[in-house]
């Protein structure tokens, strides 16, 4: 399982191009809120992560949600999905600054890199924090090769049309 870089690909992360397990990743808000952006297109293929989404933030003084922190949901036999909360609240109307966290997503990604090679995954996003969280991917792919990518993590990256 050798992976040096990076894969981009045209397509749809939510139909992961790849044989074996496979680990659908992006970055949640930590507000519990699930309504925008790329969550909707895994919402329209799965019920799972979003309904594990909410219970995780409804059920937080109990648990470990808050920014840095990944749940992973299994969504058929060989493919999760991987929610990483990596952003601080939403953008508003008057907000100012980007709701992405770098290191949140630092951290998430190291998380992440040792569930993916547990389960002998391959790992697949979109440009991760660089939709409505407004971050920069030059400041993301960094991450995403320091925490996956060099650790023997296949990575495939994914441009909608």
């Amino acid at each position: 399982m050798e992976a040096t870089t990076i894969r981009y690909v045209r397509g749809d992360a939510t139909a992961p191009q790849a044989k074996g397990v496979k680990v659908i990743a992006h970055v949640c808000n930590d507000l519990g809120g699930w309504g925008k952006g790329f969550v909707l297109a895994l919402s329209r293929r799965w019920p799972e992560p979003e309904a594990a989404f909410r219970r995780w933030h409804r059920e937080r003084a109990g648990n470990d949600f808050g920014l840095g922190a990944v749940q992973l949901v299994r969504v058929e036999p060989y493919v999760w999905v991987a929610n990483m909360v990596g952003q601080r609240g939403i953008r508003t109307a008057r907000s100012t600054g980007v709701p992405v966290r770098y290191e949140a997503i630092d951290t998430a990604l190291t998380a992440l890199a040792g569930q993916a090679l547990a389960l002998g995954a391959s790992v697949h996003m979109p440009r991760i924090g660089c939709g409505l969280a407004g971050g920069r991917w030059e400041r993301v792919e960094p991450l995403v090769t320091a925490r996956l990518v060099d650790r023997g993590v296949p990575v495939t990256v994914y441009d909608h049309d």
